[in-house]
């Protein structure tokens, strides 16, 4: 019989922030795997490091490129997808021997998650079974202990990729919003922002739950690329009670 795949939510950054089941599923899977730039630890496997089979065999998958190919440019999908498949095979080898597979995935697995591309490649294949995580937008939130909707508030949630037009389009109809993936587009989008009126409700957290982790109002945020563990967030409007 084959083995079972488990594609496992880790949460935001905290490691007592990994549900129980989780938690098990990583103490007595044979082999775990997770996704990493080429030369860091990668971090759903720094926040599994304490849960962790000792015994485990240990795969990783290094992302052929991460923000130094644009995902315009055409020979984006062609190598993804290619890494994808080689992801794929080498967890369906150690299925095809009998083993359980941990595939790590930092926030929850089905939320920008890498770990959805092995899933769309083996779940017809194999058994998989997904642990949801706590978000990365639920941490920081929590880190700023900014309540984000209130009553029949609509939360949209926006990649800070999108074009500016695209942007300021959602925003403009928002309630409340997430934006993540900044980088390099912080500075764009405090403009958008600015235009919108948005600044003062506007709140950076960067690597929450973490350690170092912070939070402060848009405005008292220079215009500094944002590192990969930040996001914006704008509250909902606070109805009187």
């Amino acid at each position: 019989m084959s083995g079972a795949l488990h594609i496992l939510g880790l949460g935001p950054g905290d490691p007592e922030l990994v549900s129980l089941k989780a938690a098990r599923l990583l103490g007595s899977a044979p082999v775990f795997c997770f996704f990493a730039k080429r030369g860091r630890t990668g971090h759903a496997r720094a926040i599994a490091t304490p849960h962790l089979n000792p015994a485990a065999e240990e795969l990783r998958f290094d992302y052929p490129f991460t923000t130094d190919l644009s995902v315009e440019d055409p020979r984006y999908l062609i190598e993804m997808g290619a890494f994808y498949d080689r992801c794929a095979e080498t967890i369906a080898a150690h299925l095809d021997a009998g083993r359980d597979v941990a595939l790590l995935c930092e926030g929850d697995p089905f939320l920008y998650g890498s770990a959805m591309y092995p899933f769309d490649r083996l779940r017809h294949r194999y058994r998989v079974e997904v642990v949801p995580g706590i978000t990365a937008m639920s941490g920081c939130w929590s880190q700023a202990q900014a309540p984000m909707v209130h009553g029949d508030d609509i939360l949209t949630v926006l990649p800070a990729t999108l074009d500016s037009d695209s942007l300021a389009a959602r925003l403009r109809t928002a309630d409340a919003a997430v934006i993540m993936k900044l980088g390099r587009h912080l500075p764009r989008l405090r403009g958008i922002l600015n235009t919108l009126g948005l600044t003062g409700r506007a709140l950076y957290v960067e690597r929450g739950t973490m350690p170092g982790g912070q939070a402060v109002p848009l405005a008292a945020r220079d215009d500094s690329p944002a590192p990969y563990f930040s996001l914006l967030l704008i509250p909902g409007r606070q109805r009187p009670r």
